[in-house]
């Protein structure tokens, strides 16, 4: 079984921007089940939209009314406004009580759901290109991997509340996030190193200079 919903790195300066999000999902539209958003336990609500092999699950094995731990892809289109993509539910002890029959006790639950890091957290890595440490802003620029030949996909950005020092523009982060309402806020940062170029090798070389930890 899988022990996590974020998968490990598996190259020394490998992008993603990955997270969990605890919440009750609502569609705008009965017709549109993929549109909608995520509402948290204070009320807050999260645009969201569920990718097409995430359907299945949700309609045969959740019940849609509770809350849940969603596996999300952030996007920020705009400042203040964050977006969602739901890839998944981080939820084990759901598929374990269907396999035994519900014979599973609450305390297996609990460990099976577990997460270490706790709700609303973000694994950002990618190029830091833009730092304002008067406003508390940052961006990352994030590059996805191409699934075809044909079609390239356009890198994207995600703007986070924190502090970088200013020396280390254009160098490839590792972040540790948290979600509060809209903003995704800076817990822990990691310089890993240059941006590998275009020429060079897959994944690059890792080359870590700083560690830092919020207070």
């Amino acid at each position: 079984m899988i022990d996590h919903p974020i998968p490990p790195v598996t190259e020394p300066l490998q992008y993603r921007a990955i997270g969990v999000v605890r919440g009750t999902y609502h569609t705008n539209d009965k017709e549109k089940f993929t549109r909608g958003y995520l509402v948290d336990e204070q009320g807050e609500q999260v645009e969201a939209v569920v990718l097409g092999r995430v359907i299945t699950l949700i309609r045969r094995h959740l019940n849609i009314d509770e809350p849940h731990l969603w596996v999300v892809y952030p996007r920020c289109r705009e400042s203040d406004h964050l977006h969602l993509q739901i890839s998944g539910i981080w939820e084990p002890s759901t598929l374990a009580k269907r396999k035994q029959d519900g014979n599973l006790k609450s305390a297996d639950t609990i460990n099976l759901d577990y997460l270490p890091e706790g709700d609303d957290y973000f694994s950002i890595r990618g190029e830091l290109i833009y730092t304002r440490p008067e406003t508390n802003d940052l961006v990352v620029r994030i590059r996805q991997k191409p699934r075809s030949k044909l079609i390239k996909p356009q890198p994207f950005k995600i703007l986070i509340k924190g502090e970088i020092s200013l020396e280390y523009l254009r160098k490839f982060v590792s972040l540790d996030v948290r979600r509060k309402g809209q903003n995704l806020v800076l817990e822990k940062y990691e310089i890993l190193g240059a941006v590998p170029s275009k020429s060079s090798k897959k994944g690059g070389k890792s080359n870590s200079r700083v560690i830092k930890k919020s207070d």
